[in-house]
């Protein structure tokens, strides 16, 4: 995971239902520092079954949520993902949880999430504040540890 996510003091625990976790094992929010930790504590912490990283208005750090573009068996990403991830060019990417997804990180100003349902039922989803996203830490690819300027791939995205 990029060192730029793993020094905010931004992480979450997650159950398996993806509900977010406090070290401790309550509730957290995505809008509640007061519920996050560091990485260094949320990876030590045995609540829930993994970590979470928590998109704050705080700074441009983003995600780009694709749902089920990955084949899991192949790892080949159906065509409309692969021109997404190529258009991000070398930012962190990485296997959802579900194994059929991917997490694109990077830096952009995107101030209100989005949802954008394509017409094959998948869905594309933006978030740069007051969401928390699943980690895995199963890099894809050979996607490097660091995050990427999204601002052209999210202006393409949203305006389509």
């Amino acid at each position: 995971m990029p060192n730029e996510l793993k020094t905010r003091d931004r992480w979450v625990r997650r159950a398996a239902n993806k509900t977010p976790l406090t070290t401790a094992g309550m509730a957290a929010s995505s809008t509640d520092p007061r519920t996050w930790s560091t990485h260094k504590d949320a990876t030590a912490s045995s609540a829930g079954v993994g970590l979470g990283f928590v998109l704050s208005d705080v700074d441009d750090v983003v995600c780009i949520d694709l749902d089920h573009c990955l084949n899991p068996l192949t790892g080949r990403l159906a065509p409309w993902a692969a021109a997404i991830v190529r258009d991000a060019g070398a930012t962190y990417v990485e296997v959802s949880p579900s194994g059929d997804g991917l997490h694109i990180w990077g830096r952009a100003d995107v101030r209100q999430g989005r949802r954008i349902r394509r017409l094959d039922g998948t869905a594309v989803e933006i978030y740069g504040t007051g969401r928390y996203i699943a980690m895995t830490g199963r890099r894809h690819g050979n996607a490097p540890s660091i995050l990427a300027d999204l601002s052209d791939v999210v202006r393409v995205l949203t305006s389509s």
